[in-house]
């Protein structure tokens, strides 16, 4: 989160999202057809109106999507004296109670042994903020960066910059392979229309 900044959270309110740091774990099919589950930590950007766009400060939430459940949202203060205190007065209680009268631990339940997939196999978009040269052909360049890695653009907004000679290109991709979509990222960074890759965040819950 430390990238974050305050052109990152305008560019983010501008198109109705909000940017969250967000650990991500998923059930899916690996790229050799064996189901796995993809895990990732990073910010990203999430529509205002989702869930997850209302939860601030010591609040914390863990959000699940089942594929019967659908979405369930469990919300509340992860940090401060008095949850910190009530969760281990829980477990001090728990544990005397057991001691005095016996009982047993809570069992662990165990559904599927699977393994962690390769993070460039996730599927995930972008949000990618350029500084370019103002001159014609420009985006076309960018867009043939894009299409030489398989990901398809969803939109580009395009503004001035102060810098004299640049404009700034905000380009929104489709979701894509995480690997692919970091191979766009480097082939920007050394493209001669490209004079800096600003940002680079994910976009999720859509």
């Amino acid at each position: 989160i430390s990238n974050i900044t305050k052109e990152d959270m305008e560019e983010a309110a501008r198109v109705g999202h909000t940017i969250k740091l967000l650990a991500i774990a998923e059930r899916r099919i690996g790229e050799d057809g064996h189901e796995g589950v993809a895990m990732r930590v990073h910010p990203a950007l999430v529509p205002s109106d989702h869930p997850l766009a209302s939860v601030d400060g010591a609040i914390n939430a863990i959000l699940v999507e089942g594929e019967n459940a659908g979405r369930l949202m469990f919300y509340g203060q992860g940090a401060g004296g008095a949850p910190t205190a009530s969760a281990v007065l829980s477990d001090l209680v728990a544990a005397a109670h057991h001691r005095a009268f016996g009982g047993h631990a809570p069992r662990e339940s165990v559904y599927a042994h699977l393994p962690i997939l390769d993070p460039g196999s996730t599927y995930t978009r972008y949000q990618i903020r350029l500084q370019v040269e103002d001159r014609l052909g420009v985006l076309s360049d960018v867009a043939g960066i894009f299409a030489r890695h398989g990901v398809s653009i969803q939109s580009v907004h395009q503004r001035n910059d102060e810098v004299p000679g640049a404009c700034v290109i905000v380009v929104t991709s489709h979701q894509a392979r995480e690997a692919d979509l970091r191979a766009v990222a480097r082939a920007l960074a050394v493209s001669d229309a490209v004079r800096e890759v600003t940002s680079t965040i994910r976009v999720e819950g859509e």
